[in-house]
């Protein structure tokens, strides 16, 4: 469970967060990789002891950016990311598209260090205004390739939050190093081609990689907004955050921008005053639990 890199320009500009313009969705992600020496047999029986996945990392946006796109030259991020598993270069692009307000957050999830197994994420929240998820992996260790996908539409036609997605995933080629084996040495493409499909292309096999399932988890719409319910002031704040709900509060969770919980309290009132003053300044998530049950997450900027 990790993500979030902080938005203060998205605070500057909407004001008090407690109230929204339109609907939140929060989606679980998980990866169930399937690549081994059965599904993917080495030509040579080379299959490397040391397969695995570097971070599966990537950002909700809307169609104003693009970080990855089959048949177009790779970014400097995403060869880096191929390349070397190495995310920085990466994070720093989506922050730009976050300052221009074509991305959302960033989402920084987990490696997996085997071929087969899992990688899960969760507590991914997006709204209406940036629909769209890409996620991308080295395939590792390779000489550029990668799992990879682009600009997921999470709305369907009628503008409702999908409940439920599964892609079959393959492996892709960033078309920046044009070794042919997982352990080939460095061999820098000149000029470097565009992301291609690496399926069927040795040592792959047709088969997938793995099942990528991007999961509705819940979605808090304008009414459940109302602040007629919920208040949670100053936004910013100095340090001291008051939330009030008539329903009653059970717990508050409070995430950084990487996605740890840095701070939990649990209430059983209508409400709490709650000190952050210790933490670093940004932007946090307030995971809001009522005592029926039902969650909010609010974004808070500390000064």
């Amino acid at each position: 469970m990790k993500k979030f890199l902080p938005v203060l320009l998205f605070g500057l500009l909407c004001g008090n967060l407690m109230v929204f313009s339109q609907s939140e969705a929060t989606y679980s992600i998980n990866y169930t990789s399937t690549w081994s020496e059965t599904t993917h047999p080495h030509p040579g029986g080379n299959f490397p002891a040391s397969a695995h996945y570097s971070k599966l990392v990537g950002a909700t946006h809307n169609d104003q950016v693009v970080f990855l796109e089959m048949g177009s030259l790779a970014t400097p991020g995403i060869e880096d990311i191929a390349e070397l598993g190495s995310n920085g270069v990466f994070f720093s692009e989506v922050n730009t598209a976050i300052s221009n307000g074509a991305a959302n957050e960033i989402i920084d999830g987990d490696d997996l260090s085997s071929s087969t197994g899992e990688i899960n994420i969760s507590n991914v929240v997006t709204n209406e205004d940036f629909p769209l998820l890409t996620l991308v992996s080295m395939i590792a260790p390779s000489p550029d390739w990668m799992i990879a996908v682009n600009s997921v539409e999470l709305l369907d036609t009628n503008g409702d939050w999908k409940p439920s997605i599964s892609i079959d995933l393959f492996p892709y080629d960033a078309g920046t190093d044009s070794g042919v084996d997982y352990t080939s040495p460095n061999l820098d493409t000149d000029p470097p081609e565009p992301i291609s499909s690496a399926q069927g292309v040795a040592p792959f096999s047709n088969e997938k990689m793995g099942t990528l399932t991007i999961t509705l988890e819940s979605v808090l719409g304008n009414d459940d907004n109302s602040d007629s319910f919920l208040q949670v002031f100053p936004n910013p704040t100095d340090g001291i955050i008051r939330i009030t709900e008539s329903k009653g509060i059970k717990s508050v969770e409070v995430f950084n921008v990487l996605g740890a919980k840095v701070l939990q309290q649990n209430i059983n009132s209508n409400q709490v005053q709650m000190d952050i003053s210790s933490l670093r300044s940004g932007l946090y998530m307030f995971r809001i639990e009522s005592s029926d049950g039902t969650s909010v997450v609010k974004k808070v900027i500390k000064r």
